[in-house]
């Protein structure tokens, strides 16, 4: 194996962080190129987010999309294909995102090993904070539907999918496992197969983190003083560089407020003190709260899979929501792997998460 270090985009904590946050760096293991492995297709488009028109945080509503065609795409001009669409984590973009998970080589490399061929789609939802979480708001724009209808509909009107919910797959890594979790508790009439990567915030972290009860509400103070003085989004996200713009985005996403400019969200704090009404608004978006609501959907799905490595803090909340699933009768597949967070993602990606897709997604056009 080869490696390539990478920034840690993942392991995000809502709990009100300190500013000078620093970016840790990782190994992440990459697997060797597979002899004989036949080159993919790489189209970088742009997708019109009908779901983001109006966000009151100015994001882009044009995103990039990354579109990794099979190898025999462009021969046969009459053959259609199940889709995978895979979401990043905090702090990084669609095309950071393709070289945490080595992308193309690791898409070929599955495909020479035997997987069946597919399209992988890699959406672009980084925003002002570094992260939309996947979550519908006025303030950031609705990046769950521009995900499960607005870029869907894109590759169905634009490419040879095959247009049904049993021959798409839908995979996220740290927040695009959140992502993966929400989008799909909620759309099993879009996706028909569902894989889980480490997923954050599957449970509320608000009013933590490291430290004593006074040195975390001086914190809180600090960053609500922050807020405060904020002139614009841009201003603030100038202010608070990498993670430590992470609680920033997850108000956006969770406690937007349109009636309180120029940011448009609420902190969970004041004074240093939680709002219990604001810290409710996040717990209700935590998918180990809401599951229960939507299990007749997760049962719709063909097959239903997770990992997590064992040096990563976010195996605990991965355990619980495996357990939900098995107390509930629901077939899902559980690994945790030797790694941390993001020491294995592109061996995962390649030699489990798209053999799982092969495996379980539909891919003649009569799906069956």
């Amino acid at each position: 194996m080869k490696s390539t270090k990478l920034f840690l985009a993942c392991a995000i904590f809502f709990a009100i962080a300190p500013a000078s946050q620093s970016l840790a760096q990782v190994q992440t293991n990459v697997p060797d190129v597979v002899p004989g492995a036949k080159p993919a297709t790489v189209e970088h488009i742009k997708i019109h987010g009908v779901a983001l028109e109006g966000n009151l945080e100015g994001d882009a509503v044009d995103r990039e999309v990354i579109v990794f065609l099979p190898p025999s795409y462009q021969k046969g001009k009459k053959h259609r294909y199940p889709v995978v669409y895979a979401l990043h984590g905090y702090s990084i973009g669609a095309e950071q995102w393709t070289h945490e998970i080595h992308v193309p080589q690791t898409v070929e490399g599955a495909f020479a090993k035997g997987s069946q061929e597919m399209i992988v789609v890699l959406p672009d939802s980084k925003t002002i904070y570094n992260g939309s979480m996947y979550s519908s708001s006025v303030t950031t724009g609705d990046f769950e539907k521009f995900v499960y209808h607005d870029v869907v509909a894109y590759m169905d009107a634009h490419y040879r999918t095959i247009p049904d919910r049993r021959s798409r797959g839908l995979v996220g890594h740290s927040m695009g496992g959140y992502g993966a979790s929400r989008i799909g508790m909620k759309h099993p009439d879009v996706f028909g197969a569902l894989y889980i990567m480490s997923p954050c915030c599957m449970s509320s972290m608000v009013g933590g983190g490291p430290g004593s009860a006074d040195q975390i509400k001086e914190r809180a103070i600090a960053s609500e003083k922050k807020v405060a003085a904020a002139k614009s989004p841009a201003d603030l996200a100038a202010q608070s560089p990498g993670f430590a713009s992470a609680q920033y985005a997850a108000a956006a996403a969770w406690a937007p407020n349109p009636k309180n400019p120029p940011l448009y969200f609420d902190l969970p704090t004041r004074d240093g003190l939680p709002q219990p009404e604001i810290v409710a608004k996040y717990t209700a978006n935590s998918p180990l709260a809401f599951v229960d609501q939507y299990i007749g959907n997760l049962k719709q799905y063909r097959a239903i899979s997770m990992d997590v490595g064992d040096q990563d803090g976010l195996r605990f909340d991965a355990v619980k929501l495996h357990t939900i699933l098995d107390n509930y009768g629901i077939a899902n597949s559980f690994e945790i792997y030797s790694g941390t967070h993001v020491s294995a993602v592109a061996d995962r990606f390649q030699n489990h998460v798209l053999p799982f897709f092969s495996k379980n997604l539909c891919f003649t056009a009569d799906c069956r």
